[in-house]
C-alpha cells in the first residue's frame, strides 16, 4: 500500500491523494505537517530533508514534491487515455502542472491566507483584493484554452488538470468576487461531478 505524509487540507496533498484515487490506488494517509507536526522529526526529514508535505512511500521509493509525485503514479500505475504516454500529449499536459506552481501559486496564495487561513485580524485586504486581481487575469488565460478543449490534458482528464483542479476548489468556494469565466466554470463543474475529487478534494479549506 502507498503510503502519503500530509495533512488533508493541504492542497499538495490534495492533488495526490486525488491522483491516487483516480487510479484505484490504495493509500495509508499519515498527518504530517501544519497543527500535527512531524515534519521536522528526524524520522521524517530522513524521508524528506525539505520537511515539507507531501512525501509518498511506494516499497523502496520515497519521493518528494508534489507535481513529481503525481507524474509518477500515472506513469507508474495509469493507462491510457487518462496516462498520457505519447511525448507531445504528455508535455502538454506537463506544461499547466508546472504553470500552476510557477505562476498562478503566488497570487493565489495572497487570497487564501487573506480571506481564508488568517485570523481576520491579520489579513490584508489590499494584498487580498491585488491578488484576485492577478488570479482573474492568469485564469482568463485558462478559460480562453478550455473553450477549445474539455481539459487542460486534452479530451481527457489527466494529470494537467490536477493542480489546477486542486486550487480551483477553493477559488470557488471561497468568499470572494470572482470574474465569470464560463468554461472554466464548465470545466470546474465536471470536476466536482467526480467520485474522487469529492472525496480527497472537496473537503474543508481550514
Amino acid at each position: 500500500m502507498l503510503k502519503v505524509w500530509g495533512r488533508a487540507n493541504s492542497t499538495n496533498v490534495k492533488k495526490v491523494l486525488w491522483c491516487a484515487d483516480e487510479l484505484g490506488l490504495a493509500v495509508e494517509r499519515i498527518d504530517a505537517g501544519g497543527e500535527f507536526g512531524v515534519v521536522n522529526e528526524p524520522n521524517y526529514r530522513a524521508l524528506n530533508p525539505n520537511g515539507l508535505i507531501p512525501c509518498l512511500q511506494d516499497g523502496d521509493l520515497v519521493l518528494w514534491e508534489s507535481n513529481a509525485i503525481v507524474r509518477y503514479l500515472m506513469a507508474q500505475y495509469g493507462d491510457e487515455p487518462m496516462a498520457l504516454h505519447d511525448p507531445a500529449r504528455r508535455a502538454e499536459a506537463d506544461k499547466w502542472m508546472d504553470w500552476a506552481t510557477s505562476t498562478l501559486t503566488a497570487p493565489f496564495k495572497d487570497v487564501f491566507l487573506n480571506a481564508v487561513r488568517l485570523p481576520p485580524e491579520q489579513r490584508d485586504t489590499d494584498l487580498r483584493d491585488r491578488g484576485i486581481a492577478e488570479c482573474a487575469t492568469l485564469l482568463a488565460r485558462v478559460d480562453a484554452v478550455l473553450a477549445g478543449q474539455p481539459w487542460l490534458s486534452g479530451q481527457t482528464l489527466g494529470m494537467g488538470d490536477m493542480p489546477l483542479g486542486c486550487m480551483a476548489y477553493a477559488w470557488f468556494e471561497m468568499p470572494i468576487e470572482r470574474p465569470e469565466l464560463k468554461h472554466l466554470e464548465r470545466w470546474y463543474q465536471h470536476l466536482t461531478e467526480r467520485a474522487p475529487f469529492q472525496r480527497q478534494v472537496m473537503t474543508p479549506l481550514t
